[in-house]
Order: structure tokens, then sequence, then C-alpha cells
């Protein structure tokens, strides 16, 4: 008896600990990072099915199984779903978008931008791509990188992934009125259909052409020239967008759409734009008005509009004058081709013994032979003049880290021999001092 009480005991505690085990979890395949703000994880693949977990950007997931675009993960709850796949990132797209952060927060910004409603900042310029930071409204970002890319239509991944659906039965036209009784009068004997009248006996005269006297006082009028048919667009023309590369309060860079970015250089400036779109703009200085006001001298580059390769077309440098109180232009370039980046910096100049440091800017431009070449500019107190230029070559994407240069202090005189008034006053002090 007690041996039977012993197996039933060890029978019961085996059952409620197979029972407590649960059902197997499916094996993981693979690991994933979460690339939207927010991401819902869903029961099931359809849309309608309930939410099981919600994930943010950068989470950690395991992948379970793949279904065409659709994955089925499991979150660090436990908690198992599916989700677009589409909006998850490798590893390797983490490791990048990391990555990006800490290049973009040394490039040079190419000046402040503000979005009046709500933007979503890209991982890539696509629409598509995963948005992993949200712009609120007013809130401002940096500029640091410009690019042309191809407008990606929003049912371009669905419809590669499934077939297309047969069209449907053209619907059958419903008979007329008059359709119904011209049938129902078929039945009815009718006499024949009269001939029609023959021609006129003289048709001959009639169809003759009549030749007019020429007057050779008045010119002969030229033929008229053939109607020109209108030039049809494209079908398959690819749509073009420009997007921007910009960097949060908070550190993160991203693509965004650049028509939604609003540049933060002050109205009484802005006035001037001409409805060109601004670039660019840095601060170059400042004075004190006659009413004590703060004022400061800008730089700007401007486009008429976007869908081109180049950044900008002009640059403009305005200065305000206290004793007229506005702002005037100092400096100005039309029909050009400028890229990014461009900086302020501080430059070296020589007047005749003394060399001094002011502020300057540099500025990447196109030569009318297709090469690029760095001008450097100074600017002292309300004059601009060309101090250098030099090769340059385009970046071959915005997050080289080569844009850094254009920040550094620039010497003209940098590389070139000393002369020996130079060696004796670096040997002898008080030969340098005026």
């Amino acid at each position: 008896m007690r041996g039977l009480l012993f197996i039933v005991v060890v029978a019961l505690t085996l059952t409620s600990a197979t029972c407590n085990q649960g059902p197997a979890k499916a094996p993981v395949i693979g690991e994933a990072f979460a690339g939207p703000i927010t991401l819902n994880i869903r029961q099931e693949i359809s849309l309608k099915s309930p939410t099981v977990a919600t994930v943010k950007h950068g989470d950690r997931l395991a992948i379970l199984q793949v279904r065409r675009r659709f994955t089925r993960v499991r979150v660090a709850g436990g908690a198992e779903g599916w989700c677009d796949g589409e909006k998850l990132l490798t590893p390797e797209q983490m490791d990048r978008l990391q990555a990006t952060n800490e290049v973009a927060a040394k490039l040079p910004s190419q000046g402040q931008a503000m979005v009046y409603d709500i933007l979503n900042i890209h991982t890539e310029p696509n629409r598509q791509a995963p948005s992993f930071h949200q712009l609120k409204e007013n809130e401002k970002v940096e500029i640091l990188g410009h690019r042309l890319a191809a407008r990606v239509p929003f049912q371009a991944a669905v419809t590669k992934q499934y077939s297309t659906p047969a069209a449907a039965p053209a619907p059958k036209k419903r008979a007329s009125r008059k359709d119904k009784d011209r049938s129902k009068d078929d039945d009815i004997d009718r006499p024949p259909m009269p001939r029609p009248p023959g021609p006129p006996a003289n048709w001959l005269e009639l169809s003759r052409r009549i030749e007019l006297p020429l007057d050779e006082t008045k010119p002969i009028p030229p033929p008229p020239a053939p109607a020109k048919e209108p030039v049809k667009p494209e079908a398959d023309a690819v749509r073009m967008e420009d997007w921007s590369l910009v960097r949060s309060v908070e550190g993160r860079a991203g693509w965004v759409l650049t028509r939604a970015l609003t540049m933060t250089i002050p109205d009484e400036v802005a006035q001037y734009a001409e409805g060109h779109r601004i670039t660019s703009w840095f601060a170059l200085g400042e004075v004190t008005a006659e009413d004590g006001a703060v004022k400061k001298h800008y730089l700007w580059t401007t486009i008429p509009r976007g869908g081109r390769e180049f950044e900008f077309d002009g640059l403009r440098v305005f200065i305000f004058n206290a004793r007229r109180k506005r702002y005037e232009t100092a400096f100005r370039l039309r029909d050009v081709k400028g890229y990014y980046p461009s900086a302020v910096h501080p430059v070296e100049v020589t007047s005749g013994k003394k060399t001094t440091t002011v502020t300057g800017f540099s500025v990447v431009l196109e030569t009318p032979e297709g090469q690029l070449e760095r001008r450097t500019y100074a600017f002292e107190g309300y004059r601009v003049r060309l101090l250098t230029t030099s090769p340059w070559e385009r970046l071959a994407d915005p997050f080289d880290i080569k844009a850094t240069q254009m920040t550094k202090p620039f010497n003209p005189n940098a590389g070139k021999e000393k002369t020996i008034w130079e060696r004796v006053k670096e040997k002898v002090p008080f030969l340098g001092q005026s």
C-alpha cells in the first residue's frame, strides 16, 4: 500500500512539473532592433489583430519566423507577435546609426532651421525608411548636408510582394429606353426607304476649280506653319526630392524633407531673398546700433528652386548700417554653382608688416572648367576680399569627415618658406614689436 502511494505522489509531481513548463518556445533564428519611434507587435499578421506589445526605437527583438515582408518576433518581456519586417533594423544598421550620430556631432553646421509641424527623421533619404525620431512643432535643428534622391511610391514595396489582383469585369451597359422601343419596332413591316436624290445635271461645272487673277502687288502669304503637338510628360519619369541631413538638439542625426524646413535667419534679412530658398546662413559679427540694440552681420546662400545637384547658385553678405538703421549688401556672387560645406572661421591677414586675425569664411564653388575650388574670404569691418583659392574634392557622402577641415583657422601663408627677416624676428623678440 505504501509503495502504491509513493508511485502516485511521484506521478503527480512529474505531471505538475510538466504542466508548469508550458508549450515549447520557438527557436530564435536572428536578431533585430526596432526602427520606428514606436512599433506595435500584433498577435497575427492582419492589421486588425490585437496588439500584444509595443516597443520603442532601439529595443532588441528576437526573430522567430519570416513570412514575406512580415516577421514574427519575441520582445524582452517574452511576448511574441508579428510586425512589418521593413521597420526592423539589423545589428549592422543599428551600429551604423550610432556611428552616424558620432560623426554628425563633428560636422560643420550650415545654419539653423525650424519646423512648423510634426516631422519625422528617417534613417535614409527615403519616405519608407524607418523613422526613429520625431521633431515637434517649432523645434530647431542644424543643417549638415543635402542629397537629391528619387521618390519611392508608398505602395511600391507592397506591389513587389503581392501579385496584382485580376481586373474586375466591365459592368454591362444598361439598355436605354430608345433601344427598347427600337427592338419592339423591328417586328413591324415598314415600306422600303426611297432612293436618295441624284447629283445635279451641271455637277461637272460646279466642281471645276476657279482660278482668280494673280495680284502681283500683294505678296504671296507663306503657308501656315504646322501646329506643334504638345509635349507629353513621360509616364515613367522619376520624381526627385530634396532631403536634408539634420542634427537635433539631442544630437540625433538623420534625414528629413528639405521643403519642411524654414531657416531661422531674422525676417528683416530674409525679406531680401527675392523668392529664393535660403540653403545656409551664418553670423559674421555684430554691431551696436544707436538705440543700443545689438545687430549681427550675416552671410547666406540661396537657390531659386530645388531639384539641383548643387546646393546654391548665389551668396550674399549683409551688414547692418548703424547710421541708416538698415541692412545693406556688402558682397554678392550670382550665377555660380556652390556645394556644401560652407563655414565661418578665423583667418590671418597681413597689412604691411602687421598680421592680424579677423573673421573669414570659405565656400566651395565650381569653376568654368568643371573643377571645384575652395575660396576663402576675409571679412574686415564692412569689406569682403578674396584671400586665396585651393582645389577641393567633392564630398562623396555628407558624412565625409573631410568637411570638418572647413572650420579650422585658415592661414594663407601656411606651407610657405619664411623670409630671412621673419626668421630674425623669431630669434630677436623685440624686433617684432611695432
